[in-house]
């Protein structure tokens, strides 16, 4: 492999990095603090997908579908937390799991109804076409570049404003004692439904990102969902930080594990060979780094303070 492909292939993982922690990141905080294990939270990823390609479409514009979809995927979050989730919280984890698994296959359908099962295109916003020469003879799109300029961004507004506002102490206060927190005159049930309706406009956010470069069609948001979990044990459940370093860890792992195993196995094997033996064990790399970590540490590598 080359210097340049190498380059691209670990930016790449970057970006994919930085989608799985605005995913992981509203799934860390609802598991942090409201202890409700939600199987359908990559479906809400979907559905930003789905809400950002309509809307830009029926707009002719990526940037007024954008923010018409952010509050459209919280609403969205908001009317599921009402008619599903809330009546949940108080189940063991079997039945969520059960309940939101059901929740998946509803709304799997329910984007085929209505906007049929062939995948739709979201075109790249004219402002953002084209690339940045990153090295010599070697560029790289502008719109990546925008989506790991976003995700950074947002990652530190989240850090700041669950660790420096007040609205982030409670949230904390919130995922420590919540029958103290409730004691003390807090509306525990309302702090929950905002901390869900926040992570279901975050998925919805890293759906609309994704729009432009993976197809929007069902079922998208399933592998990613699979990832974000993983990124939380690995990150520690509950920290934004420990989310966010380990999705890029694990977009990392992933897509470099990809690029570079079927060659590294051509050392071994011959062609046909090491393809199919480098596919299978890089689509394990992430599971068993993931393994290794939670062997030495086993909250994970940056697990909430007590």
């Amino acid at each position: 492999m080359t210097t340049q492909l190498l380059l691209v292939q670990a930016l790449n993982g970057l970006q994919l990095g930085i989608l799985l922690f605005l995913v992981a990141a509203g799934l860390t905080l609802v598991f942090g603090v409201m202890d409700f294990i939600n199987l359908a939270h990559g479906v809400q990823y979907m559905l930003g997908a789905y809400l950002g390609a309509s809307l830009a479409a029926a707009t002719g514009s990526f940037w007024l579908g954008l923010l018409l979809a952010l509050p459209a995927a919280l609403a969205a979050g908001l009317v599921l937390e009402v008619l599903v989730f809330r009546h949940l919280y108080a189940r063991d984890h079997l039945s969520q799991v059960l309940a939101t698994f059901g929740v998946i296959l509803f709304l799997n359908q329910g984007v085929k109804l209505v906007w049929g099962a062939a995948p739709l295109q979201m075109p790249i916003p004219t402002l953002l076409e084209g690339g940045i020469e990153i090295m010599p003879g070697l560029q790289y799109p502008l719109y990546r570049i925008a989506v790991l300029a976003a995700g950074i961004a947002t990652a530190g507004g989240l850090w700041w404003l669950v660790e420096r506002t007040r609205a982030g102490m409670l949230v904390r206060a919130g995922a420590t004692n919540p029958a103290m927190v409730s004691a003390l005159g807090v509306d525990i049930n309302r702090l929950f439904t905002m901390v869900f309706a926040f992570g279901a406009m975050l998925a919805g956010f890293a759906g609309i990102l994704a729009g432009p470069i993976f197809s929007v069609e069902p079922g998208m948001g399933d592998n990613v969902l699979i990832l974000a979990f993983v990124v939380i044990v690995i990150g520690g459940i509950g920290s934004i930080r420990g989310a966010f370093l380990a999705a890029l860890l694990v977009g990392l792992i992933d897509t470099l594990g990809k690029s570079l195993m079927p060659d590294l196995m051509r050392l071994f094997l011959d062609a046909s060979q090491a393809r199919q033996t480098g596919a299978a064990l890089a689509s394990m790399l992430v599971y068993v780094a993931m393994a290794a970590i939670l062997a030495f540490r086993p909250t994970g590598l940056f697990p909430v303070r007590a």
